[in-house]
């Protein structure tokens, strides 16, 4: 199901008028679509190169899905940049007890673009992780930082917990579903 993304209100965004995110499982995976709507060439978009586990992907574009079960606070941060890069971690609690998350394996990044709609695709294998059982609901938050050509950053997510930007707070999980049937 399609969800929009929006706009920080301390964001500004010159470049980018909507972002929605379609989010499918398939197979024990998750595949999110982020579908920028803008002005794409005033976006700072890196080149595809070799996929990687990369940390501090947030500082610029970036793509970000944080999952979690319904009433666990353990959460998975999933970071995906254009460039291909990618990165994930797990936590114990809000921001607390993070650690790399070895137990996943790289996600397939595709992009498309054109003057005015730029699509990220990830396909990320999920089925065997034992802090996501599919029995349960999941709950996501899903949530982009894209730079402009001039260097300044816009954050967009389903929910903005009031003061900064802050993608980790567990009121910001709001979409809701079960993996054992779509959406």
């Amino acid at each position: 199901m399609r969800q929009a993304l929006k706009l920080h209100p301390d964001s500004l965004s010159s470049a980018v008028t909507r972002i929605d995110v379609d989010v499918a499982p398939r197979d024990g995976s998750l595949v999110f679509s982020y579908i920028v709507t803008g002005k794409i060439s005033h976006l700072r978009i890196p080149s595809a190169t070799a996929a990687a586990r990369t940390d501090e992907l947030w500082w610029h574009t970036c793509f970000e899905a944080f999952v979690r079960t319904s009433p666990d606070e353990s959460y998975y941060e999933f970071n995906f940049s254009p460039s291909t890069k990618w990165a994930a971690y797990h936590f114990s609690g809000y921001r607390s007890g993070g650690r790399v998350a070895t137990e996943i394996g790289p996600p397939v990044i595709q992009a498309q673009s054109n003057a005015t709609s730029y699509t990220l695709q990830v396909v990320l294998k999920l089925g065997r992780l034992p802090s996501l059982p599919s029995a349960a609901p999941w709950r996501l938050g899903l949530s982009a930082v894209l730079e402009d050509t001039r260097g300044r950053k816009s954050y967009w997510a389903l929910a903005h917990p009031p003061g900064k930007p802050d993608f980790h707070r567990l009121d910001c999980f709001t979409y809701e579903f079960s993996p054992a049937s779509p959406p």
